[in-house]
């Protein structure tokens, strides 16, 4: 399973979803999806835009996690 850490990284940089939608011009249903982990598909263009505006690394922002319990 893919994890986004993007409620981590907001939470770190003191950041509001409404703050990286409006700086971001990305849909504010797309960043909550990612902060909540519920979205299924995720745009490159939105990936690439939310790194360089976190001014993380893609592999930050999610991870491959094992889900064998």
């Amino acid at each position: 399973m893919i994890k986004c850490h993007l409620s981590r990284i907001l939470g770190e940089k003191r950041l509001k979803i409404a703050d990286v939608a409006r700086d971001t011009e990305i849909n504010r249903g797309t960043i909550t999806r990612l902060y909540h982990e519920t979205a299924v598909r995720v745009d490159f263009e939105a990936l690439e835009k939310l790194c360089r505006y976190l001014d993380c690394e893609i592999g930050e922002m999610l991870t491959l996690e094992d889900d064998s319990y």
